[in-house]
């Protein structure tokens, strides 16, 4: 079936391509000139690891193109997905609707054929019946139908989790789209992937619940990392301990400097304004939002800690800006509390990413970009583990000990042992959820 894609952000462009690689000729859609160039050339405009060659081999293969012109994309098309951007709205906490509303005034006026119209972007709930008003009122003629069908993708797994979902979750009003989206998801029923389909409303809920539920299991184990730290618990064991509960299991229960990205921060503060806006108050997750601010400026303090009270003067450096590893995303990443605060209060930070210094220039000013955590650690005196990269997680400690002025570490990761450090000459090591150490130097 052919199918058009509106936008061509994080969720569109893997939307697009994976659709693409079930078979179907789908054409994605961009009011970015700039962008829609680059996707021709065959330049991904985001770091996704396996996207570029997937979408070569789709675009090889005749099923995948680029264009500027909704007219054209959505000619022909049963399906047409809006994966446009959702920010937060200034002032009110709401998630913006203002592009999935002018997507869908786009697409009623250049139809003219029947087509489910469904919405990818994660939008708070009724918008779906929103989004049919307005293409009812923008074309009466136009024979349609509106689906929701929210994205579950994990930036740096997203193919993974598209091409073998733990469920892929469709709202419908009748049986026709219902059809419509089971040809889209055929590849996926043949596998017998669990899909569920349901209502507008649930469908909208599910996601907001889901990303809520998963912000609060972060959130709750960073708290009891810090009472850790007063009890002398280790947090590592208390999450292993906890998450062999089936009831709990064990994944988001890794304890550091907070959430961040482009779906945790948006859709708490998104289902806290729902709950107000309906008199149901979300007190769980206003509270889930409020702790996890906090986070990240008790993280502030272990810096400041380690560095004895003061940043004037110190040489910092900073391994990983991402608010994860395997992504350039920098939306809401712990970096942009942490290392403004080194900064404002006249540190000196070098810094170094695998993937982030495309945004993090612009985000991260007043900062010195190098290659590689060698690089960074000398003459530095300390140096601060912010985003689990792979390339940090086998660092030769000896090796950065002695090119540091003074060898203390800030692991906000856990990823490196206490024992670890110190043999390898460290002064003092701070983690998260866990005893550190300060020792006098010599």
């Amino acid at each position: 079936m052919k199918i058009a894609m509106i936008g061509t952000g994080y969720v569109g462009l893997v939307s697009g391509v994976c659709f693409s690689d079930f078979g179907h000729e789908v054409i994605c859609v961009d009011k970015d000139p700039a962008k829609i160039e680059m996707l021709e050339r065959g330049e991904v405009p985001i770091y996704e690891p396996g996207l570029d060659q997937l979408m070569a081999k789709n675009v090889e293969a005749g099923r995948l193109s680029f264009t500027l012109d909704l007219a054209e994309a959505i000619d022909g098309a049963q399906a047409v997905f809006i994966a446009v951007g959702t920010p937060t709205r200034r002032g009110d906490g709401h998630a913006d609707l203002t592009y999935v509303m002018a997507a869908a005034q786009e697409i009623a006026r250049a139809a003219d054929h029947y087509m489910v119209i469904v919405t990818k972007s994660t939008v708070p709930v009724g918008t779906n019946r929103q989004v049919k008003q307005t293409v009812r009122k923008a074309n009466p003629q136009l024979e349609f139908d509106v689906a929701s069908n929210p994205e579950f993708l994990r930036e740096g797994a997203a193919i993974e989790d598209f091409m073998k979902p733990d469920r892929v979750v469709v709202g419908v009003q009748n049986d026709r789209a219902s059809e419509v989206m089971a040809e889209v998801y055929r590849p996926l029923y043949l596998r017998e992937f669990p899909i569920v389909t349901t209502d507008l409303e649930s469908a909208e809920m599910i996601k907001y619940a889901a990303n809520a539920f998963l912000a609060t299991k972060i959130t709750f184990i960073n708290e009891i990392a810090a009472l850790c730290e007063r009890v002398g618990a280790d947090v590592k064991q208390v999450s292993r301990g906890m998450g062999m509960d089936g009831r709990i299991g064990n994944k988001f229960l890794h304890a550091g400097p907070g959430y961040g990205g482009s779906c945790f921060p948006k859709d708490t503060k998104a289902l806290a304004r729902i709950g107000q806006d309906h008199s149901i108050p979300m007190h769980i997750t206003e509270t889930v939002i409020s702790v996890n601010e906090e986070v990240k400026r008790r993280m502030v303090n272990k810096l400041l800690d380690l560095c004895e009270g003061n940043f004037n003067g110190k040489t910092i450096a900073v391994l990983g800006v991402t608010f994860k590893p395997n992504t350039d995303d920098m939306r809401d990443a712990p970096s942009l509390t942490l290392i403004p605060a080194l900064v404002g209060g006249g540190a000196k930070v070098r810094v170094t990413d695998p993937q982030g210094r495309h945004e993090g220039e612009a985000l991260l000013p007043g900062v010195h970009w190098v290659e590689d955590a060698y690089k960074a650690a000398r003459g530095a005196d300390l140096l601060v583990i912010l985003t689990e990269w792979n390339e940090f997680r086998a660092l030769d400690l000896k090796k950065l000990a002695r090119k540091m002025a003074t060898p203390r570490l800030a692991d906000l990761r856990n990823i490196y042992t206490v024992r670890d450090v110190k043999r390898a000459g460290f002064l003092a090591y701070e983690s998260v959820g866990r005893a550190g150490f300060k020792k006098t130097q010599d």
